[in-house]
């Protein structure tokens, strides 16, 4: 009896594994689907945009300064202050001017003087007709001489020429002036803003007038202000070496001042409209130089697909081959996925960022 326990566990064994073989072919449940975030190809210039930093400005500006040498008796603005056409701005200390003028007109009347009477000595045939002449001479020389005077005296005073605001105020009260020093520097309010970059002569070459720009400011984050570049310098600086470029902007709807730092974006007309495919830069894996790879979305499967690089924007990628404008590819979990895996598209948070930078403005 003990003998025929063994075999009959071992009968009963097989009996299970046969149960179990004949339910096999039932099939395996699929795996669940890869949950990713994806991107849309879009298109976009077919060279790669300038980037630059650069500083807000206003469109004119002046920096004014007083005639004549002198001490600086009073400064009636500062920085940031709104100033009206023909408002006094600064004025020098006048007793050593005022002393010239002086000087110059008791000369001027004398020679006059000295004039007047020499007609009447020549009249009497005292003088010579070369004596009379010398005289009218000295007449003019010092009628000429008062009225340099005269100019300096005015030009003694800084007067606002336009209205508009002081950028920068750059001496102080009783300091020494010489002629044509800059004693404060003056934006016109109605001229509007343009951004002010230096660029490397790589860049530089790249562009013409009227390129279109956008600039974006820490000041005001989430706007973007328009513009179009208006003047390319035919020279180098001769101390930083950097080509000094303007941007013109368009009127903006945001409080502009003189010296904001802008991020400068330009797209270059050496494009010819000529345009790329865009992918956003986390849809790119196992790049290697030029070479990499996506996976794109076709029927909820994850596909591999190599693609050729072009250039690397800001925010995504440009290619040249291996995609179109309009497909769909994963950016979110594209590392984890294999070939021909299913995939499920959990939707893109609202303000995302776009897959590439927009379009040329025309």
């Amino acid at each position: 009896m003990r003998d025929s326990f063994p075999a009959l566990a071992l009968s009963a064994a097989l009996s299970c594994l046969v149960i179990a073989a004949c339910g096999s072919d039932e099939p395996a449940p699929a795996p669940p689907a890869a949950r990713v975030g994806v991107g849309t190809v879009t298109s976009g210039p077919a060279v790669p945009a300038v980037l630059t930093n650069g500083v807000i400005a206003t469109r004119e500006e002046l920096r004014l300064s007083f005639k004549v040498a002198g001490i600086v008796r009073s400064i009636a603005v500062t920085d940031g202050d709104t100033v009206r056409r023909g408002q006094t701005l600064a004025t020098l200390e006048l007793a050593e001017i005022d002393a010239q003028v002086e000087t110059a007109r008791q000369w001027a009347e004398k020679a006059e003087r000295d004039r007047e009477r020499g007609e009447r000595l020549k009249a009497d045939e005292v003088i010579s007709q070369e004596e009379l002449e010398a005289l009218h001479t000295q007449a003019e020389v010092t009628r000429a001489q008062l009225r340099t005077a005269e100019f300096n005296r005015r030009y003694a005073a800084i007067v606002a020429p336009r209205d508009g605001v002081v950028l920068r105020k750059l001496v102080e009260e009783r300091e020494f002036v010489s002629p044509g020093q800059s004693v404060l520097q003056l934006g016109q309010l109605s001229g509007g803003y343009v951004v002010r970059a230096g660029l490397a002569d790589r860049d530089v070459v790249k562009l013409r007038l009227g390129d279109p720009a956008t600039a974006t400011l820490d000041a005001w984050p989430g706007v973007t202000l328009h513009g179009r570049v208006t003047e390319i310098p035919g020279a180098a600086g001769e101390t930083t070496g950097l080509f000094e470029i303007e941007v013109d902007l368009e009127r903006a709807k945001v409080n502009l001042v003189s010296g904001l730092m802008a991020r400068l974006v330009i797209e270059p007309a050496a494009a010819g409209g000529a345009t790329l495919p865009y992918v956003p830069i986390a849809a790119i894996i196992e790049a290697d130089g030029d070479r990499a790879a996506v996976y794109v979305i076709e029927d909820g499967i994850a596909r591999r697909r190599a693609v050729r690089v072009a250039f690397i924007a800001p925010q995504a990628v440009a290619l040249t081959e291996g995609l179109r404008p309009g497909e769909q590819v994963v950016t979110d979990g594209a590392l984890y996925l294999q070939d021909g895996e299913r995939v499920e598209i959990v939707p893109t948070p609202v303000g995302a960022a776009s897959a590439a930078p927009p379009a040329p403005r025309t």
